[in-house]
């Protein structure tokens, strides 16, 4: 049996200390993936380097973008470049380290029985944060609860950016309507998958804190998750009610 094509995609934005250990660690752990740097015209020169170390690897490729946009519309333009180009298995992981290169094969494996998004999860027994300040640890235990409490998921984190999508569960989605830009966009995709009766395996990871670069987290992120969870959520009770009335005639 031949294996699926896996392509991991990383979006960059002034990730030049981190990259070049997160690519090693990567392609020592996992030699058989591909690799696609998304970079958003990054000021330190991480697009540039990228491109001259991919002259030195055919497993990877680089994929410059004009400007700083969001992670969502990185990760969307990194979807659309490996669907175009047939792969089986698309991967999220981000570039500062903070997702370990030899948890990758535990999210490949879970792919073996067929689910529609394996999550690489910090908040289910086995998962764990290393070096996170309490106020970090209470924010994303925050999200997630009230993630599930608006959309009703039933996954323990939503907001994780370490995952891998099957082709064929992302060719189901209608990503032309995604808008969200920052971390919110993990949010959407699980809320899409759960909506289109896909099942979402969660499995243990442990997420380190970057060492080296400035996180790109802001209060203009956690907004954008606050108001859009909180829309979804008054959307899908008011389809809810609808059916439920529409029933009754």
């Amino acid at each position: 049996m031949t294996p699926p094509r896996v392509l991991v995609v990383i979006p960059t934005y002034n990730e030049r200390t981190s990259l070049p250990r997160t690519l090693s660690d990567l392609l020592d752990c996992a030699a058989d993936v591909d690799v696609l740097v998304v970079d958003d015209a990054s000021p330190d020169g991480t697009g540039a380097w990228a491109e001259e170390y991919a002259g030195t690897d055919r497993r990877i490729a680089v994929l410059h973008r004009k400007a700083k946009e969001g992670l969502g519309p990185a990760y969307l333009a990194g979807f659309d470049w490996a669907l175009q180009r047939g792969y089986d298995v698309v991967v999220e992981m981000d570039a500062d380290g903070s997702h370990r290169a030899r948890d990758l094969p535990r999210l490949l494996t879970a792919l073996d029985d067929q689910p529609d998004l394996v999550i690489g999860s910090r908040w289910v027994p086995g998962g764990a944060v290393r070096n996170w300040p309490a106020r970090r640890r209470f924010l994303s235990r925050w999200a997630n609860r009230y993630a599930n409490a608006a959309l009703g998921l039933g996954v323990q984190d939503a907001t994780a950016g370490f995952r891998a999508y099957p082709a064929r569960t992302l060719r189901a989605l209608d990503l032309a309507g995604v808008a969200s830009q920052g971390y919110c966009f993990q949010i959407d995709l699980t809320w899409r998958v759960h909506r289109n009766g896909g099942r979402i395996v969660e499995v243990p990871i442990t997420f380190i804190e970057r060492t080296h670069g400035a996180s790109k987290m802001d209060p203009a992120i956690v907004m954008e998750a606050l108001w859009r969870v909180s829309a979804w959520g008054l959307l899908t009770r008011a389809q809810r009610f609808t059916r439920r009335v529409q029933a009754l005639w």
